[in-house]
């Protein structure tokens, strides 16, 4: 296949209406490797803003099961993209996200927050690393399909447009970044299981590595050392050069599933969407009131009539 295939195919589609379509070609063919880096260090930044690492820490989920929590989470964001929102599978998965999220009382600007980092930490990953920056197109599917899986989970104020998400991502890390134990614990179970995904790598090489491609405000926020100015230099220059030789193979004919990653290792034998996540037993912990809550409770708004309900 020509190494400009997937570009040439979303450029013949309507953002506006296939990016369910597009965001699947850049997810699954064109930027594979690159959109599982982001949209991991997407999720990371998260445990930089107290309210959230602190209610991911007191979980225990990250210390007793990472790498189940990490498998389940990006099997779960993983269906809508490969099935599109109405396949059945995709309704169970977004069901399950709304359901865990219902056991905590979330406010609605961290949610915001979270589905602002699935948009812009992509983007500006790909504009750093990648072969080739986003198509216009390709940004505003991006930006549609996660107003849709906001809509799904009962997110308000959404952005409208790129901008106004990296507006929002920005600000609110500019107000809340700032150092949490419990954070900064479940931060470091993350990237101890990150540092893991490359057995042939020294642990403590890939640990370096990984923060030199990590921000001064996500390191200080999480009390991380920064790596000396070579150590970044040299780390960040290697991510590009990888970009620029995949930019010299053909396009990717078969797609790049979450399941088919060798780092991804809880479920050898299969899983069942309905399956996945955490269950929180014994009643809620914490008041309800979050926009999960709310999501929960207008489900067949967005997911359609005749869904088999939450």
């Amino acid at each position: 296949m020509r190494r400009d295939h997937w570009k040439r195919v979303n450029t013949k589609l309507d953002p506006a209406v296939d990016f369910v379509e597009i965001y699947r070609n850049i997810v699954m063919h064109e930027f594979a490797w690159d959109m599982n880096q982001a949209l991991s260090f997407a999720l990371f930044r998260t445990y930089a803003v107290p309210g959230i690492g602190a209610l991911l820490d007191r979980t225990g989920e990250f210390a007793k099961r990472t790498q189940k929590r990490y498998d389940d989470t990006a099997l779960l964001l993983e269906t809508p993209t490969r099935l599109g929102f109405e396949a059945p599978e995709s309704r169970a998965a977004i069901r399950r996200v709304n359901q865990m999220h219902r056991s905590y009382d979330i406010p609605d600007h961290d949610f915001g927050y979270v589905l602002s980092t699935f948009v812009v930490v992509p983007k500006r990953w790909v504009d750093a690393y990648g072969k080739r920056p986003f198509t216009p197109g390709e940004l505003e599917a991006s930006v549609h399909y996660y107003r849709m899986l906001g809509r799904h989970m009962n997110i308000p104020d959404i952005p409208e447009t790129y901008a106004g998400f990296e507006e929002l991502m920005d600000s609110y890390e500019a107000e809340h970044f700032a150092f949490d134990p419990g954070g900064k614990r479940v931060a470091d179970s993350t990237l101890a299981l990150m540092v893991a995904f490359r057995p042939r790598v020294p642990k403590r090489v890939m640990e370096v590595f990984s923060r030199a491609l990590m921000d001064d405000a996500l390191l200080e926020a999480l009390h991380y050392r920064k790596p000396s100015a070579a150590v970044v230099k040299t780390a960040r220059a290697g991510v590009r050069l990888r970009g620029k030789l995949a930019g010299l193979l053909p396009a990717s004919r078969k797609p790049t599933r979450v399941a088919d990653l060798p780092w991804v290792r809880s479920y050898p034998y299969g899983y069942d969407v309905s399956q996945l996540g955490t269950f929180p037993g014994g009643g809620c912990p914490v008041p309800h009131g979050g926009a999960a809550d709310k999501a929960e409770a207008s489900a067949d708004t967005f997911i359609g009539a005749g869904s088999d309900g939450r």
